[in-house]
């Protein structure tokens, strides 16, 4: 810019001279104007350019220069009001990981329960302390301390300090630099305990000796390989030690008890090494101390939770520890001759050729899957290491049950797919109701121009009642995801048996018998009693079904309710149905039975056995999922007579006795006075426009002056803007700024005002996540009049709420 302006001004100073022929009145208008323009540039140079101190307000590589010095045990984080991650220092994100802030950590249901209460006190009172927080997905617990901070208050800093001690270790019994770790350094077996992936926990104080020259170093954290090398015979040697060092032969025990797979954490994978001089034994009598050795190694083996056996170089079994023993069922009955004497005849051969092979090879280590004579059907894996030194001693036998971590693997992986579906189902059903909504009010906007006798009246009921056809298979999509709006209730199963009774005897037909019986003194439950309806005559439909596919003709359903105890609990031995009083449904019948390989896949949606367009597969999903969020249990298993035969299936319910007031009717919501009914200005928020047009047109029609908005921003501008409502009816989920959020800056401002949210999700999840006081809820798809109605019932609580204060 200064530049072009240098140009025009020797321009202008030519065009003068040119003009003029006066040297000196140009001369003086040059250096005039070069003045001018000198001072404007100093000016503009001292000026501070707003960009850049903005961006400077906003730099936090400050920040994060000063957090990242609070060392390895405080992780820093700092969050925004929005709860979003700001900045973070490499301890936070090592221990938690970047794509998490607090409150929203990936942590257990109590734990995010505790942290966004902290969360809350700090934004309230400035401060906030949590003594102990501890992580499912680490061996680590943290004291958690929060800070408001920031110009306007508007960042939390949290600090999270790593208390001393582990938690939930599985082998914290095996304390290597104590006096067990120097016993076995006697005996010349050096121990480390390493991690899956290599890297040391810790050392006893004779391995630190020869790997590092200090007995007190730890070592924690380097890799365990480092401390080793090997020759060109394959031989292990300490590094440290040299070419001069004694021959190690490496053992490593996988320290992870199979019955702890379900709950051990993914930091108790470990390995126990064990580094024995290739000269144990030697000196004194060679023959008498290897026997020593092996005797000393047989104490340690013994000890251990883990199945350990030895064999010799011929293969025969020398010892075997009663962990091994049990793990193979021979329990009290003692090793067989030989280790082929355990697993079925295919796979004789290559275990023979591994225990051969690894007696009289280098001293190595590794793994076979073998099938066991005691367990046909199930892989376990049998670990092979090589020991030299230790007299007949050749081979060391581990075997880890790889059973129960397989079928742990299959249901995570069958739970991450219900789950992957049930959402896919709920977003889809929540998608489809707005549809719906706007189906539904169009149909009862238009009967409301056409009476009986039109030659439209009749289409537009057909297709209102397809409409309503189609909401109950959402509500079904709802019930499988469990998202279904429940209106639970204190009920007795027998009144709602009873009820539904009737319809399964006219489903049944003649040829099948309907048994009902019920126990004395059954406690009170809390469900929806709808919803309950639709279990039992999904599970007595099915039952029928069973029936009639068995060929028979006729058969019997037998509906039954039982009363079942804590103490009961506990003698079944589940470890699903957690101990407490139950009040029990079974339904019953002689279909037969359920095959072997149907019975995992019951749940699951779109699993059928039944003829093409003859079932869905979400019948028993839907039932599933309706126990489930109801706070049930549901288990199918199948009847066998005295000849242990199969004669028909079994589904039980499980829902715990609800501790509390005595079951009663609900009561029929109070008529709404005419005064109530219409009037009033209404600050309608919805971001699908048909359903805001239809909920538009149906409240206009009721009387109600609207003002419709798209979404949550143009909601809050319309309270901003001065604009007075009576009543906020919002939809929860909308692009931007939802409704929730739109509501608490509404509340800010007014803090008494009414709100309606509208929504296809669940009611109940709903006002856990939105935790806003005084709300009011309809599930979509509603009709013109249930809207028309639940505005003026609202509106009819908040003025009579108003008028009593």
């Amino acid at each position: 810019m200064f530049g072009a302006l240098a140009g025009a001004l020797l321009l202008s100073a030519a065009v003068l001279f040119f003009a003029t022929s006066d040297l000196v009145l140009t001369l003086a208008y040059t250096l005039g104007l070069a003045v001018l323009l000198g001072g404007i540039f100093i000016f503009e140079r001292t000026q501070a350019d707003p960009e850049t101190e903005a961006d400077a307000s906003m730099d936090w590589s400050v920040t994060f220069a000063a957090i990242e010095g609070e060392g390895d045990n405080t992780a820093v984080a700092i969050t925004d009001r929005a709860n979003r991650l700001v900045c973070a220092n490499s301890a936070f994100t090592d221990g938690f990981g970047i794509g998490s802030s607090p409150p929203s950590l990936p942590l257990e249901r109590p734990e995010l329960e505790a942290m966004t209460r902290l969360a809350r006190q700090a934004w309230r009172d400035g401060s906030g302390e949590l003594e102990e927080l501890p992580t499912p997905s680490t061996t680590e617990a943290w004291k958690v301390s929060v800070t408001r901070a920031g110009r306007a208050d508007d960042h939390l800093i949290w600090r999270f300090v790593k208390l001393a001690g582990d938690i939930g270790d599985t082998i914290e019994d095996l304390d290597l630099s104590g006096p067990f770790g120097q016993m076995l350094s006697r005996a010349g077996i050096e121990t480390a305990i390493t991690r899956a992936d290599g890297v040391v926990r810790s050392v006893s104080s004779g391995f630190a000796e020869r790997a590092a020259g200090d007995g007190s170093a730890t070592l924690a954290g380097q890799d365990f390989v480092s401390f080793l090398r090997s020759d060109d015979r394959d031989r292990i040697f300490f590094s440290r030690e040299g070419r001069g060092g004694t021959p190690q032969t490496l053992v490593d025990v996988p320290l992870l008890d199979p019955s702890q797979v379900r709950t051990a954490s993914p930091d108790a994978n470990a390995t126990l090494m064990l580094l024995i001089d290739s000269g144990v034994g030697v000196g004194g009598g060679w023959e008498g101390s290897a026997q020593a050795g092996v005797a000393q190694l047989e104490a340690l083996l013994a000890q251990l939770p883990l199945g350990l056996a030895m064999t010799d170089r011929d293969g025969r079994f020398l010892f075997g520890n009663e962990a091994f023993l049990r793990s193979v069922d021979r329990e009290g009955k003692g090793l067989p001759a030989f280790p082929t004497d355990l697993v079925v005849r295919e796979d004789k051969a290559a275990l023979s050729d591994a225990v051969r092979r690894y007696g009289r090879g280098p001293a190595t280590s590794g793994d076979i899957p073998v099938r066991l004579v005691s367990q046909p059907d199930e892989t376990v894996s049998l670990g092979l290491a090589g020991v030299r030194g230790l007299g007949e001693a050749a081979v060391l036998l581990s075997l880890t049950d790889s059973s129960e971590e397989a079928q742990l693997k299959r249901q995570v992986a069958q739970a991450t797919k219900m789950q992957a579906v049930g959402q896919l189902a709920g977003g889809v059903a929540h998608d489809f109701n707005n549809v719906l909504t706007a189906i539904i009010g169009t149909c009862d906007l238009m009967l409301l121009r056409h009476t009986p006798g039109d030659s439209d009246y009749d289409d537009i009921q057909q297709i209102r009642a397809n409409s309503n056809r189609a909401a109950s298979l959402t509500r079904q999509l709802l019930a499988f995801s469990r998202q279904q709006t429940l209106r639970p209730e204190i009920l007795q199963l027998p009144d709602v048996v009873s009820e539904v009774g009737p319809l399964i005897k006219r489903l049944l037909g003649e040829k099948i018998t309907y048994f009902v019986q019920h126990d004395r003194n059954l406690g009170a439950v809390r469900a929806d009693p709808q919803q309950l309806e639709q279990v039992i005559m999904n599970l007595a439909v099915n039952a029928r079904d069973a029936i009639q596919s068995n060929g028979r003709g006729g058969g019997r359903i037998s509906l039954l309710t039982r009363s079942l105890k804590a103490t009961e609990v506990l003698k079944l031995g589940s470890e699903v149905l957690p101990p407490a009083d139950y009040t029990v449904l079974i339904v019953q019948d002689t279909g037969g039975g359920i095959p072997a390989e149907v019975l995992p896949k019951l749940f699951e949606p779109f699993f059928t056995t039944k003829e093409q367009g003859k079932g869905t597969g979400l019948g028993l999903s839907t039932a599933y999922g309706i126990v489930k969020q109801s706070g049930g249990f549901l288990f199918a298993d199948n009847v066998a007579d005295q000849n242990g035969k199969q004669v028909g299936a079994r589904f039980t319910v499980y829902f715990p006795v609800h501790r509390g007031e005595a079951p009663k009717r609900r009561e029929a919501p109070a008529p709404v006075s005419s005064e109530w009914s219409a009037g009033g200005r209404i600050l309608l928020v919805e971001d699908e426009d048909m359903v805001r047009a239809v909920a538009e047109r149906a409240l206009a029609r009721a009387g109600y002056d609207v003002t419709a908005c798209p979404g949550g921003e143009d909601g809050l501008e319309a309270i901003t803007d001065g604009g007075e409502f009576d009543l906020v009816v919002s939809d929860v989920v909308m692009p931007g700024m939802d409704g929730p959020a739109m509501v608490r800056e509404i509340r800010s401002r007014i803090p008494d005002m009414p709100v309606l949210f509208m929504s296809g999700y669940a009611e109940e999840q709903l006002r856990k996540d939105i935790d806003i006081p005084d709300m009011h809820f309809i599930a979509k798809p509603f009709s013109v009049a249930s809207i028309g109605d639940k505005v003026s019932s609202v509106m009819h609580a908040a003025k009579s709420e108003k008028v009593s204060s």
